[in-house]
């Protein structure tokens, strides 16, 4: 057992000979983990909370705390945490609550990224991805292996289906379908120069004035991205664009995901 001497193992915690705890760990009394697990630095396990075999937490992960329920009045409620998992920096998983069933679970093999929370209650399955900032109110159920992006909350009671796919930043307050792809609209749009910033940063006034006039071609007008494109490069052809004009131009060219326009 590799137990670092600043970390604090409660008396009564099960801690096999296999895990390593990482310096300033707190473990309390009745957390159990399983073989070869390893808890990086300043991780707090709380509460009843059991870890299967093999899972990695990374530091100031607060695992098994106290549900954020008004109505919780210190019942001995659960945390299961299932085997293979790697839980990153500032995750916070809350135990159940009595009204909920008492429980939390986490199966195995997911991968929980930096900032996410998991509320009172809810049910992870096994091979779910849930990265940055992903937030689970309190009763959520996410099935196997689906997968959400980052800074998405979701509803509490709402069921997220089995090889679902969420985007980034879209709240989702119904079920979400199984096998689906789902997302909130994105309506982005390139507002023009970037005038003031660029003034700030020493451009001179033919540098913006090419650059305005090559943005135009972009982002107004009947052109397409091709043809914007093309006329651009007719522009720095002529001698009525700089470096920037080219870099702007060269940007277009190697975009592979498509521009904002």
């Amino acid at each position: 057992m590799s137990i670092h001497p600043t970390a604090i193992v409660a008396e009564g915690a099960v801690v096999p000979e296999s895990c390593t705890v990482g310096p300033f760990c707190t473990i309390g009394a009745n957390v159990v983990l399983g073989e070869a697990c390893e808890l990086v630095s300043h991780v707090v396990l709380d509460g009843h909370t059991r870890l299967g075999k093999g899972n990695r937490v990374f530091s100031f992960a607060c695992l098994g705390i106290a549900p954020q329920d008004l109505k919780y009045a210190g019942e001995p409620t659960r945390l299961e945490i299932g085997d293979e998992n790697t839980i990153r920096e500032y995750v916070t998983i809350s135990r159940g609550t009595t009204g909920g069933g008492g429980v939390t679970r986490v199966g195995s093999g997911n991968l929980i990224m930096a900032y996410v929370h998991i509320g009172h209650d809810s049910v992870i399955g096994n091979g779910c991805i849930l990265p940055n900032g992903a937030t689970l109110a309190g009763h959520v159920t996410v099935e196997d292996h689906a997968t959400l992006s980052a800074n998405a909350p979701v509803h509490q009671y709402c069921r997220i289906g089995r090889y679902s796919y969420i985007g980034g930043g879209t709240t989702v307050t119904q079920d979400v379908l199984p096998y689906s792809l789902t997302s909130i609209e994105r309506n982005n749009h390139a507002y023009g120069l970037n005038k003031v910033g660029l003034q700030r940063k020493g451009f001179t006034a033919e540098q913006l004035q090419e650059l305005s006039a090559a943005m135009r071609l972009l982002t107004s007008g009947k052109r397409n991205t091709t043809q914007a494109l093309e006329a651009m490069r007719a522009m720095i052809a002529d001698g009525a664009g700089g470096d920037h004009v080219q870099y702007l131009a060269e940007f277009v060219a190697a975009s592979e995901r498509g521009v904002i326009k």
